[in-house]
């Protein structure tokens, strides 16, 4: 059986109004992992993520990158549980 993971990363920087959530969206989309994108009040974006470590590493290293007028200044990454009603990747808020 596949053991997935779950994380919640918390990126800071120039990462809103800049095509932050859809470029993590894409990248989410492309290794099929679940979850959902969200601007937060504070000005960082927050991804909820889940799927194949591997993959999850990935989209890490993808926010770190950000779309080209993003700037990242930091990432904070918790693990969570997994959740089994989560079926597909979203962009919320």
């Amino acid at each position: 059986m596949v053991e997935l993971k779950r994380v919640r990363l918390v990126v800071s920087g120039s990462v809103q109004g800049v095509g932050f959530r859809m470029f993590i969206h894409r990248a989410a989309n492309e290794l099929e992992l679940t979850g959902s994108v969200k601007n937060r009040p504070d000005g960082a974006v927050e991804i909820d993520a889940q799927g194949l470590p591997e993959r999850l590493d990935e989209l890490f290293q993808q926010a770190k990158r950000g779309p080209s007028r993003s700037r990242v200044t930091s990432i904070r990454k918790e693990e969570h549980i997994p959740d089994s009603t989560l079926d597909h990747f979203s962009i919320s808020g």
